[in-house]
């Protein structure tokens, strides 16, 4: 994979929009919800720009009269009176250089709070406008009233929630002998789909990241309450894989030849949840950590949208294969993440709680990530580098799912049959049972 560094990082929203088409970005913020101050931030750009200018000024000014005194020592005049002008001049610039970079930061700092516009295709409002585009599979019937995943899994034994609470704290989740095995599986299951079917190129990052990448990928600094962070070092646990693998073409130029680039992921995931007083957090409806494997894409701006769509089906193959029922969902604008132009979500049908959860989002970021993390690629015969356009979708998030299956695969005996594609990854077992 060829590539080579590019120094710098923008880490911003793109300034020439919002001074090219500042009420486009106004309704952009509006069908989000978020309230940014764009006439302040154009002020501030305003002054910067102006103090910027007249720096440069200075600078000029300051070489041509370094040019002139080169030139009077040469002819064997009296530099003097340039000298006395160049001392005056570079005394100017050494006040106005911290001031101007303090101007730039702050319209950095701006810049950073402005989320990603929504897409032309997106509808407009909150989560009630959220649209099902289809339903998948069959919901399950029973002649029996189905039981919720926490009464099954300590029925069977299979999941410690108390132990788990002693451990560490609540909503965590302790897996054991049939459990651990199922969650095992799975993992397996879906990295060997989306390699050996899908195309993508197995990874596997750190689970610790820097604040750089973590403001690369728009976590922060808007999310950084729901971070688990440590402090000593500055480095935070990753809330999803889509951080350290979108961040390993951080500050590169790619081959245009090269693209588009596929990667998929496994790692523990962990979120505080700051913001999730209440929702329903029983069992492992919400958890601090959980298990996911991620798909990441690296691609061509033209393609983009219909590499959303390949995403999507990456994903709703592991619920066909899992005999799962699910529904997909495109979000409305004001229920899209910060970074996100555009955003559909998977959700598996539960039976014993009768509920749809949320167990895959697939989001197409455009440029807004790559212009962050400052990725490019360049043609062979391109001189100027292009932004890449960023993708990512869980496929799949490990706990809702694992509920799914615990609630839609049981028996009136009380245990929980094994879909017929794990069996190979659980050593054969067809059934979980005490």
């Amino acid at each position: 994979m060829a590539k080579r560094k590019q120094k710098g990082t923008s880490c911003m929203f793109d300034i020439k929009l919002i001074r090219e088409d500042k009420d486009k970005v106004k309704q952009g913020l509006s069908a989000k919800n978020v309230d940014v101050d764009i006439e302040a931030i154009c002020m501030l750009d305003k002054t910067y720009r102006q103090q910027l200018l007249e720096l440069d000024d200075y600078r000029s000014q300051k070489n041509t009269i370094n040019d002139e005194i080169s030139k009077l020592l040469k002819e064997k005049k009296d530099p003097q009176e340039k000298i006395a002008a160049m001392k005056k001049i570079s005394a100017e610039i050494q006040k106005r250089e911290p001031e101007v970079k303090e101007l730039q930061a702050q319209l950095n700092t701006q810049l950073l709070g402005v989320p990603n516009l929504v897409h032309d295709s997106v509808p407009v409002g909150q989560a009630s406008e959220n649209q099902t585009v289809r339903i998948c599979g069959d919901l399950p019937s029973f002649d029996f009233k189905p039981k919720d995943h926490i009464t099954i899994a300590e029925d069977l034994d299979i999941i410690d929630f108390k132990r788990a609470t002693k451990i560490t704290g609540s909503n965590f989740i302790l897996f054991k002998k049939q459990g651990a095995l199922l969650e095992r599986a799975l993992l397996n299951f879906m990295l060997d789909v989306h390699t050996r079917e899908h195309g993508y190129t197995e990874v596997s990052p750190p689970v610790l990241v820097n604040r750089a990448s973590m403001t690369g990928t728009g976590q922060l600094p808007k999310m950084e309450e729901d971070m688990y962070r440590v402090n000593e070092d500055d480095l935070f646990l990753i809330p999803t894989a889509e951080v350290p693998v979108t961040n390993i073409h951080r500050d590169e130029i790619l081959k245009e030849e090269d693209l588009p680039f596929y990667y998929t992921a496994y790692t523990p995931c962990f979120r505080r949840e700051a913001g999730s007083y209440g929702k329903d957090t029983r069992g492992m409806m919400r958890v601090h950590q959980f298990d996911k494997v991620e798909m990441v894409k690296f691609v061509k701006p033209q393609h983009s949208y219909d590499e959303l769509e390949k995403l999507v089906n990456n994903a709703e193959v592991i619920f066909q294969l899992l005999g799962l029922p699910y529904r997909l969902v495109l979000l409305a604008s004001g229920d899209l993440s910060f970074a996100a132009a555009k955003c559909y979500d998977l959700e598996a049908y539960a039976a014993g709680s009768d509920t749809w959860l949320e167990v895959s989002s697939c989001s197409n970021f455009e440029d807004f990530q790559a212009r962050r993390a400052n990725i490019r690629y360049k043609g062979k015969d391109t001189k100027k580098a292009q932004l890449v356009h960023t993708l990512n979708g869980s496929g799949v998030a490990l706990a809702r799912t694992v509920i799914a299956i615990l609630e839609n695969y049981q028996t009136k005996e009380g245990d929980v049959l094994v879909p017929e594609v794990l069996q190979p990854y659980m050593g054969g077992l067809k059934k979980i049972t005490r």
